[in-house]
């Protein structure tokens, strides 16, 4: 298409960079830049990878959002803060984050991350204080908000303690 030396040396190391991962356009063009190539030839290479299909920030956060969301269990925080290191403008990180969370809510993804835990570790010590301080900061550190992982936490506690008791009661029956 460019007879143009430096652009094909862009357009080469720009397709090697896609080839590994999906890129918003904030990231080639932040690449381009740091590889010591000037402004025009790097929206050339931008525009050009845009029209082929091979950049678009829409696609691209819808499904990171929708891989953070569903494989990683993150939060809405996390995501909207990744997104936005990635150069993506508040109105596609809101879009991409609610299509991701017609998947799997925050709900189920904190309920799925207790359920691991409890894998581990015994519901008395998940649930007790000090069980639960160091399941809500992992939490958080996930990007999930207070309110919503303490309305999950009551949830399973009440259920994991319903459980709990339905045991003992039962084991008291046979020791008599």
């Amino acid at each position: 298409m460019n007879d143009d030396p430096v652009y094909e040396k862009a357009r080469r190391k720009t397709l090697r960079y896609l080839a590994y991962r999906g890129r918003s356009v904030a990231e080639v063009r932040s690449r381009l830049l740091e590889q010591g190539f000037d402004r025009d030839v790097t929206e050339k290479v931008i525009d050009r990878f845009t029209d082929l299909g091979y950049l678009d920030d829409k696609n691209f956060a819808g499904q990171w959002a929708k891989n953070l969301a569903t494989l990683r269990l993150w939060g809405d925080k996390k995501i909207e803060a990744t997104l936005r290191e990635k150069g993506m403008p508040r109105d596609l990180i809101e879009r991409a984050i609610a299509e991701a969370r017609e998947e799997k809510d925050e709900e189920s993804a904190i309920r799925e991350l207790v359920e691991k835990r409890l894998r581990r570790e015994p519901p008395c010590e998940v649930f007790s204080y000090k069980g639960k301080r160091r399941l809500m900061q992992a939490l958080a550190g996930r990007g999930f908000s207070l309110g919503t992982i303490l309305d999950v936490l009551r949830e399973m506690g009440a259920e994991c303690n319903g459980r709990i008791s339905a045991g003992r009661s039962g084991d008291e029956g046979d020791m008599r």
